[in-house]
Order: C-alpha cells, then sequence, then structure tokens
C-alpha cells in the first residue's frame, strides 16, 4: 500500500474511492481485528491527515479504546457520554461541527475541533465505534459518513 500512496489534489471523494480498494485488498487475508483497525486507522490518518482516528471496542457495558493514530485518548467512555457514547447508545453516526458546542463533548484533547463517529454493527448490536477528529471546525460531511460507513462496514462481520 506504500507503494501507492494517493496522489495529492485529488478530492476527498476520490481519496476515499482510491483508499477503500486499498484498504479492503490490505485486510481481505488478514483474520486479526485488532491488526486491521489498526491498519485502518493509519490510513485514513495518512490519507487525509486528521487529527486523530481510532476506534473504541464494546467491552461489557464501556466503550474501550483499541487502535488508534494520534494523540492520548480517553480510555473508557460510558454509554451516553460524549460524542462515542451517544454513537454507540443511538446507533447511528453523529457529526459534530464543533465539539465545543456538543452538550457533554469529552475533552481528550483540546486540539480536537469537530468530530466524526460511526457505529460498527453486527446482527443489530453495536460492537465498536470508528471515531475520527479533526483540528478543523466543520472538519466532516456527508462524504465521510458515506465512506467512513462503508469502511465500517467492511470489518463488521469480524466482531
Amino acid at each position: 500500500m506504500a507503494d501507492e500512496l494517493i496522489l495529492e489534489g485529488e478530492t476527498r471523494e476520490e481519496k476515499y474511492q482510491t483508499l477503500i480498494p486499498q484498504i479492503k485488498a490490505l485486510i481481505s487475508d488478514e483474520p486479526d481485528l485488532v491488526a486491521n483497525c489498526a491498519n485502518i486507522a493509519a490510513a485514513l490518518r495518512q490519507t487525509f491527515d486528521f487529527f486523530w482516528v481510532g476506534f473504541y471496542f464494546v467491552k461489557e457495558d464501556e466503550l474501550v479504546l483499541g487502535p488508534f493514530q494520534g494523540d492520548i485518548a480517553c480510555t473508557r467512555i460510558a454509554l451516553g457520554r460524549g460524542v462515542c457514547g451517544k454513537a454507540w447508545q443511538n446507533k447511528e453516526t453523529i457529526i459534530v461541527p464543533d465539539v465545543n458546542a456538543f452538550p457533554g463533548h469529552i475533552a481528550c484533547s483540546a486540539a480536537s475541533v469537530s468530530e466524526i463517529v460511526i457505529p460498527i454493527i453486527n446482527k443489530g448490536v453495536v460492537r465498536s465505534v470508528l471515531d475520527v477528529d479533526s483540528d478543523k471546525k466543520d472538519g466532516f460531511n456527508a462524504i465521510d459518513q458515506k465512506y467512513l460507513t462503508e469502511l465500517a462496514e467492511l470489518i463488521s462481520d469480524r466482531f
């Protein structure tokens, strides 16, 4: 994959369209969930220069930090707390243009300004969330939601 780095100057959608087949190839023969999540986080951060990309896994009644790329993160998040906890609780993607305006936002890093969280669902149950942060306001939109959801679905059956 390193030999096929995405070119500068492509639109965000074109970058996703190039990246997703690369990720599919990267994870297709790898059965280990942690390894696959680590590579997905790295590929997303490298491609888009996101501030933070990572996974939280549902373990009992909490989200527990999994593979990520970026600054040190919150280790455990309760159901319904912050953007990740709300996405888990509501089983729906949440896009937050300005985290400072989100009631109950958990500030793991003051440098995070906007966020998108995609729940990863298997057999109707949220098993994980994909959390992506930007250091810019309005860092995410419907294009991100579409393609990040597609990425989440690639690994949902591995939980």
